[in-house]
């Protein structure tokens, strides 16, 4: 149950059409659902203003079948990540709506389609190699409400790339700098306009990248200010945390 659907229950009670049980029966799965296996935090929407999102990575396609499916019923936003193309044909077979996005390899169910957040979330990658990562970055800020821009395969091995588009870069109002080898793109975003940047080190890479690990210490050790780092790979966290900055911004500076 999302805020919207509790505020027209509880006009219900209060005008009437809805009785005392018939509410009670609907508020029954909050704050969450046993279902065994799970505990599913449905008072997380009312908490946080997005839903609990499902990391299916380590999860049987059962499960996440389970978890999704009553996520679905209870009327919410469902945003499954790491998700593959098994989980997500189990998952289509009983929720017919959910859509797959096979690159980021996310399940939605319900998802948002107005753009509520004022102005737009900018996703840079550094290599096409980058692309799946921030595309999970992608999806994550448009369910949340967000219009999103990408700026793909712009790193700096061709500096001018990202220089042609450095208007694009001065109107978002917050960017997801997304790189794997040495992870220098963030720096030199950071350095390029008064924006805050999510960084998004990837396990892109080979000999001392370490999977990721070179990106995220590089990004870490950044000399640019105004950088927040996630964890490797983690397109997620950075598009969640974006959606949140760019809410909290009224109007386009």
């Amino acid at each position: 149950m999302n805020p919207e659907q509790l505020q027209q229950l509880l006009r219900g009670v209060q005008s009437g059409d809805v009785g005392i049980e018939e509410a009670l029966t609907q508020l029954r799965l909050l704050p969450y659902e046993d279902i065994g296996f799970a505990k599913l935090d449905h008072h997380r929407w009312l908490r946080k203003g997005f839903p609990e999102v499902v990391l299916c990575r380590g999860k049987t396609v059962k499960q996440v079948v389970d978890i999704v499916e009553h996520l679905a019923l209870a009327g919410s936003t469902v945003l499954a990540t790491k998700a593959t193309p098994e989980m997500s044909t189990a998952v289509q077979d009983v929720v017919p709506e959910a859509r797959f996005y096979e690159l980021p390899g996310m399940i939605v169910v319900n998802g948002v389609v107005d753009r509520k957040n004022p102005g737009f979330v900018l996703v840079v990658t550094a290599g096409t190699a980058d692309i799946p990562v921030a595309e999970e970055a992608v999806v994550t800020s448009e369910v949340m409400g967000n219009r999103v821009e990408r700026l793909y395969d712009v790193g700096v091995a061709g500096l001018h790339r990202l220089l042609d588009h450095k208007s694009l870069l001065l109107e978002a109002n917050v960017i997801v700098a997304v790189a794997g080898m040495e992870g220098a793109l963030a720096s030199v975003i950071s350095g390029m306009v008064g924006r805050p940047i999510m960084a998004v080190p990837t396990s892109v890479g080979y000999g001392a990248s370490f999977e990721g690990l070179a990106a995220l210490l590089g990004m870490l050790n950044t000399c640019a200010p105004g950088v927040a780092v996630v964890n490797i790979d983690n397109g997620f966290g950075a598009g969640y945390l974006a959606s949140l900055i760019n809410r909290q911004t009224k109007k386009k500076r």
